[in-house]
């Protein structure tokens, strides 16, 4: 987008249109990413690559084909963070709508793979820049909106990618079962979103507080590498990726080994799992409101605070040895993860200035990649020297709970505007009269 001359920066509510494309982009980029999970199983038959696929294989935790593969996919997201920061260079919309895109058709690509390292091929390319999409899409949708406004405009946007998620698990069945069309039909199925995104585009505006950004510093050379925070900025943004290592670090292990626990050690049937998965989408949404609710009248600090040890202690619980305890732990687990979300996601945007947020995002989920990995080698190899599910747990649930004071040390951004919480380096006056 060409940059417009501006005067005053028009905030808007978490409704407006840009914000609205923000979580129908985030649906399109959710059920391409799930796709692989949902039907890691069907890939590894179709190719072979795998006579008796386990969850462990599935998990990438086993030395097989499968878990190689999956290991290359996994790492390929910290392509996210370089993409990221683009966006701090030639816009917000541009970047989103690129890396979407390619994403997508490169997800649908995936459906014609003639062998199962092909596909991991494609998926790997594609993977970043749909993580990019996310983290670049909180941004747009903080820097659109007004304090007041922010924490449901994340909120929106986090429950547009959980509703692709779950998208793909409701079709998947019933297609499957009317039409036959396996993993691969699944896959094309990202034409959909790919042939709409164009219609999404039209909706999809360039925050002001870029475009004010870019007029204030056309004349200024930038010298800062891609991926460079300036060393004022560095203390939180470390703080923030210790925050954000710690929360995948529990999240990745404890949902991945979720449903091998239940029905190989506990014994719980699919059909009991199946509606522990239903329930916990009524309590996924609950959770993002409840998030926004606390974080708008409690504050970002004390509502990251509070949800970050409640996933701790939800993991503790689900497999502290029973079937109640399981599905208790898993429905509180999905309703803290999903209310910390509108809290972290408008504390990370506030405490940077429009000239590194993306930039800053791109740090956080290289940091929730590395995070959900050492998460889920640590958890297996506790489990399998101690032989108990719950010690493999602890292990990483009380690190994760001790990381929960570092939320003390940033500031509370509860009721300021960006230029407010995060004024712009070196040039704050320019940009605080726009």
């Amino acid at each position: 987008m060409p940059a417009q001359p501006a005067t005053r920066l028009r905030l808007h509510g978490w409704r407006h249109p840009t914000v609205v494309a923000v979580a129908l982009i985030g649906l399109a980029a959710g059920f391409a990413q799930y796709t692989v999970t949902a039907s890691l199983s069907d890939v590894a038959t179709a190719f072979g690559a795998t006579d008796a696929p386990t969850v462990a294989e599935q998990a990438g935790l086993s030395a097989s084909t499968v878990g190689r593969g999956l290991a290359v996919i996994r790492f390929a997201s910290l392509a996210a963070l370089l993409l990221s920061s683009f966006a701090d260079r030639v816009g917000r919309r541009r970047v989103l709508l690129w890396c979407t895109g390619a994403g997508l058709a490169l997800t649908s690509v995936a459906a014609a793979s003639p062998t199962f390292w092909w596909f991991v091929a494609i998926i790997a390319v594609s993977r970043p820049l749909l993580s990019t999409t996310t983290a670049v899409g909180a941004v747009v949708a903080g820097e659109e909106t007004t304090s007041a406004n922010r924490s449901s405009a994340v909120a929106l946007a986090i429950a547009g990618y959980g509703i692709g998620v779950g998208l793909v698990s409701l079709v998947r069945v019933p297609l499957d079962q009317a039409l036959g069309i396996g993993f691969r039909g699944l896959f094309a199925l990202t034409l959909v979103p790919l042939l709409l995104l164009p219609l999404l585009a039209r909706l999809l505006g360039e925050p002001d507080r870029f475009v004010a950004l870019r007029e204030a510093t056309a004349e200024r050379p930038r010298l800062r590498a891609l991926t460079a925070v300036d060393a004022r900025l560095r203390p939180r943004l470390m703080l923030l990726t210790v925050v954000a290592f710690m929360v995948n670090f529990v999240t990745g292990p404890i949902n991945t080994f979720l449903f091998f626990y239940a029905e190989g050690t506990l014994g719980v049937s699919r059909t009991v799992m199946a509606g522990a998965v239903v329930g916990s989408g009524l309590l996924g949404l609950g959770g993002l409101l409840l998030g926004r609710w606390v974080a708008d009248r409690s504050g970002r600090r004390p509502t990251a605070i509070m949800f970050h040890l409640l996933l701790a202690v939800s993991g503790i619980v689900a497999y502290s040895g029973s079937p109640l305890a399981l599905i208790g732990g898993f429905w509180l687990g999905v309703t803290a993860q999903a209310a910390y979300g509108p809290a972290f996601g408008a504390l990370s945007t506030e405490v940077f200035p429009t000239s590194h947020r993306a930039t800053a995002q791109g740090w956080l989920a290289a940091a929730g990649v590395l995070g959900a990995t050492a998460g889920l080698v640590l958890f297996g190899a506790i489990r399998d020297a101690s032989g108990s599910f719950v010690v493999g747990a602890l292990a990483v649930a009380v690190p994760c709970a001790l990381a929960a004071t570092a939320y003390l040390a940033l500031p509370e951004t509860r009721g300021l505007e960006l230029e407010q919480s995060a004024p712009e380096l070196g040039f704050d006056e320019q940009i605080a009269g726009l």
